[in-house]
């Protein structure tokens, strides 16, 4: 897989300075956080399931979830099982022997009895799997999970991942939060090397007190929800070594069908004062939220992002190509000789660089400009966006 590899090799020249790599689902851990990118949840119960997944992979989705949870009735969830053992087997089918044309696919269940239970079920078409995604996650629930886990794990021989989903409202409420952070952040320790990202369950967070955004708002105008966001960053994303990659929270807007583009051009509201974009903008109001919760999500410390329409992917992964001034700082602030700290201009001499401040920065702009690529230096977000819708 490779991000923006849906669009041809002659158009991905003519937009990276440096392009996005390959990768699978054996790469390692570190990688795989930041290639999650926009992850795109499905009910498992879809009839055609394995075509879907096949679709949205030639789209550029290089990662599902397969939702056995809230996106299904709880009447559904023996059928929901069976189907996905059913459409496992119809992709393994198709796919090479590595899986290597399938997106990362993670199952979202309900209870940790299935998850040993489902690796069973699926037997040689495990391979196509790359973990599991825990609702309501805390300490106490938690732990049942990750055991299942390191079961499952030993009887199939495979590598399996976990995603816990932080949602539950011991974390929301006020005089529950501390404490339910502090357990998180030890059985997540824990369990570090089978923790992949954590995903932040904002609509559940909304639902314990009767709140839900508009189009027009993003999850960081609703203040309840901002302040948990800053606390779950403050504990669990850390630089230091004791964090983990956090995903940002689903945005739920979306227009019919699978377009979100008017075919004629128009100016972005949230684009007003980019000089560059603004001469080519091409983005309706519908979408103005989105991106703008999307550049907030990075600002406060988040990476990619829950989506549950397709027409929501290529925006994220667009939003998350590294420009060639933000590659062009990270490289200087990285330099080996400035292992002793200083202030540089930045070469494009609007900013000073601070070395030791703006390290943790810096590695993580590479490391994402690895996953995502960098932006050629005169190539921006609206040139991105409509050649990965293209593609």
């Amino acid at each position: 897989m490779r991000h923006f590899g849906h669009i041809p090799a002659a158009a991905r020249t003519g937009l990276f300075h440096q392009e996005p790599v390959e990768f699978t689902a054996d790469s390692p851990a570190r990688t795989l956080a930041v290639a999650l990118g926009a992850t795109l949840y499905s009910p498992a119960t879809r009839p055609r399931l394995a075509d879907d997944v096949r679709k949205q992979a030639a789209r550029g989705v290089a990662s599902m979830v397969l939702c056995l949870e809230d996106s299904i009735s709880d009447a559904d969830v023996e059928a929901g099982e069976a189907n996905l053992v059913r459409q496992f087997a119809d992709l393994a089918a198709t796919s090479g022997a590595n899986g290597t044309d399938v997106p990362l696919l993670f199952i979202r269940v309900r209870e940790p009895r299935q998850i040993t239970d489902l690796v069973a079920r699926l037997g040689e078409t495990v391979r196509l799997l790359s973990g599991f995604v825990f609702p309501k996650f805390t300490e106490a629930r938690g732990r049942a999970f990750l055991e299942a886990l390191t079961l499952a794990e030993q009887s199939c021989g495979r590598r399996l991942f976990a995603m816990p989903v932080l949602e539950s409202p011991e974390l929301l409420h006020l005089e529950t939060r501390a404490e339910t952070l502090a357990g998180i952040a030890s059985i997540t320790d824990k369990y570090r090397d089978r923790v992949l990202a954590l995903r932040l369950g904002v609509t559940d967070f909304c639902s314990h007190y009767g709140l839900r955004r508009s189009p027009d708002m993003t999850a960081y105008d609703v203040k309840i929800v901002a302040h948990v966001i800053s606390d779950v960053v403050n504990v669990l994303g850390r630089s230091d070594g004791t964090g983990f990659t956090i995903t940002g929270p689903v945005w739920e807007y979306f227009r019919p069908g699978e377009r979100m583009f008017k075919p004629q051009l128009r100016r972005s509201p949230f684009l007003e004062g980019r000089a560059e974009d603004l001469r080519t903008a091409l983005i309706e109001h519908d979408l103005d939220g989105l991106l703008r919760e999307i550049e907030l999500d990075r600002a406060n410390g988040l990476l990619g992002k829950t989506c549950i329409h397709p027409t929501h992917v290529v925006p994220v992964h667009a939003l998350s190509v590294v420009s060639h001034e933000e590659f062009s700082d990270a490289q200087d602030i990285l330099r080996p000789e400035q292992g002793g700290g200083g202030v540089l201009r930045s070469a494009y001499t609007n900013k000073m660089n601070e070395v030791k401040p703006h390290r943790a920065w810096a590695e993580r702009t590479l490391l994402r400009a690895e996953v995502f690529g960098v932006a050629r230096e005169d190539v921006g977000f609206v040139d991105l966006l409509t050649a990965g819708l293209s593609g």
